[in-house]
Order: C-alpha cells, then sequence, then structure tokens
C-alpha cells in the first residue's frame, strides 16, 4: 500500500541518516584521537616540559565551555517549546498546552510540530546522557596524555555542536 510504502521510504531515510550522522561523529573523534596521539608520543615530553600545568588544563576548559554550550541550547530548547506550540495552536491542534509545556519533557503526539519539537529536545538530551562519560574519561586521560585527551575532548565538543 503507499502508506506502508511511504513508512519505509522514512524509516529508510531516517537509518541512513543516523548512521551517516554517528560514522561522521566517531571519524572525527577517531581522526582527533589519532593526531593527539601521534602528537603525544612523539613530541609529548617536550611539550609537557616546556607548558606542564598548562597543557593539562585545556581538557578542564573545553569540558567547562561544552557544559556552558549545552546550558544555552537548553535555553533554545525552551523557545522551540514555545514556538511549537504556537505554530500548532495556529494549525488547529487540540489539546496544545497539555501535549507541548512542561512538565511534559517530549511534545505528545506524531504532528509534524510535535515531532519537530522533540528532535530539538532529543539533540539536547543526548548531551547529557554522554556528558558525564566524556568529561570523566577526559579529566582521567588528561593526567596522563593530556594533548590527546584535549583534542579528543575537543573533537567531541565540536561533534555535539555540529549535530545539535
Amino acid at each position: 500500500s503507499v502508506v506502508n510504502r511511504k513508512t519505509r521510504i522514512l524509516f529508510s531515510s531516517l537509518k541512513h541518516s543516523l548512521v551517516t550522522m554517528s560514522l561522521r561523529s566517531i571519524a572525527l573523534v577517531m581522526g582527533g584521537t589519532a593526531i593527539g596521539g601521534y602528537v603525544e608520543f612523539s613530541r609529548g615530553s617536550t611539550i609537557r616540559e616546556s607548558h606542564g600545568a598548562q597543557i593539562t588544563a585545556i581538557t578542564p576548559a573545553i569540558l567547562l565551555g561544552c557544559g556552558f554550550w549545552s546550558l544555552f541550547h537548553g535555553f533554545t530548547v525552551g523557545r522551540a517549546r514555545a514556538k511549537f506550540a504556537e505554530m500548532a495552536r495556529k494549525d488547529g491542534e487540540k489539546d496544545v498546552d497539555e501535549r507541548y509545556l512542561l512538565p511534559n519533557l517530549y511534545a505528545q503526539g506524531t504532528s509534524k510540530y510535535a515531532r519537530a519539537f522533540n528532535c530539538v529536545q532529543r539533540s539536547h538530551q543526548h548531551i547529557f546522557e554522554t556528558f558525564t562519560t566524556v568529561a570523566v574519561g577526559g579529566l582521567t586521560g588528561a593526567v596522563v596524555f593530556p594533548i590527546c585527551s584535549a583534542l579528543s575532548t575537543l573533537m567531541y565538543t565540536v561533534g555535539k555542536f555540529m549535530i545539535r
């Protein structure tokens, strides 16, 4: 049927974009790690001797910047919630306040406005699901491998900014 065909095309397209997005993020992080590892092992001792604690402080600085960025991204979610709720009201959807506004984390329903808002909310939520692991790993790694850790953490932050 036509509906079944459209659903298959939609899921195929969604699966392709998720795989592409994931592979791009993985390639970015692995590239940063490889460059960091090369610099760390070829020139790391010289850099650490001349700059010491300054190099180790780069990773916490990047993580702090990523934390502030995620806070400001939360404001984007708040604006998107109001914007898509208003658009849904203008489009004649029913029970807009109950479906879109807080305390609901995600908008209820399958309208185009609910899906659009849920994508914005999901990108923000994903930051909190991964940030703790990255922060602990980055700070732990910065003790022994500060250059590699800083580049990996920077690549994570750039990747998060790209897929927001």
